[in-house]
């Protein structure tokens, strides 16, 4: 790789609706058809994690490191223009999810590796922990996958954030 920005890669972990089958991949499909993101198989974290499921069963991982369970997904190289269109996605900039880094291992090699992943937001993180009874899942699975509501099926007037918020004070 050269030292140009446009060549630069980060591998991200993807844990959620970005894995192949669910229903964002397609923006990562698109990334690979456009030479902007390669799949490099299926990862799990090295150290556990909450992985629990929020608002529309989004699913959140938690920057809570030894807590939950180790977690499996698949990892990417993705290209700097890449990474702009996968925070767009994740909402980073409205304070949705933060990217930060995580250890994986490689199914294929066992290899580990220094990733980063899309956390939920530490203004919200810890509190949907608790929200689910401390009580994470190791893998987003196609059983929640079915019950994802996309952002096109949401109220247009819908702002995550918001709806976080209503969520986690709510009395379910």
């Amino acid at each position: 790789m050269s030292g140009s920005n446009d060549s630069k890669q980060t591998l991200i972990f993807s844990y959620g609706t970005l894995k192949q089958g669910f229903a964002n991949h397609y923006l990562m499909q698109d990334l690979i058809d456009q030479n902007a993101a390669v799949c490099l198989g299926p990862s799990i974290t090295l150290q556990p994690f909450p992985l629990v499921c929020g608002p529309y069963n989004i699913p959140y991982l938690i920057n809570l490191p030894g807590s939950g369970n180790r977690i499996k997904g698949e990892l990417y190289s993705v290209s700097t223009q890449g990474l702009v269109r996968m925070d767009e996605l994740e909402g980073t900039s409205i304070g949705h999810y933060d990217r930060l880094p995580v250890q994986v291992q490689r199914e294929n090699d066992g290899a580990l590796v220094e990733a980063e992943a899309y956390f939920a937001n530490c203004s919200f993180g810890e509190g949907l922990w608790e929200k689910k009874g401390k009580v994470g899942m190791s893998e987003y699975s196609e059983k929640e996958g079915r019950e994802y509501v996309t952002k096109a099926e949401r109220a247009q007037n819908s702002c995550i954030i918001d709806d976080i918020a209503m969520f986690l004070s709510s009395s379910d």
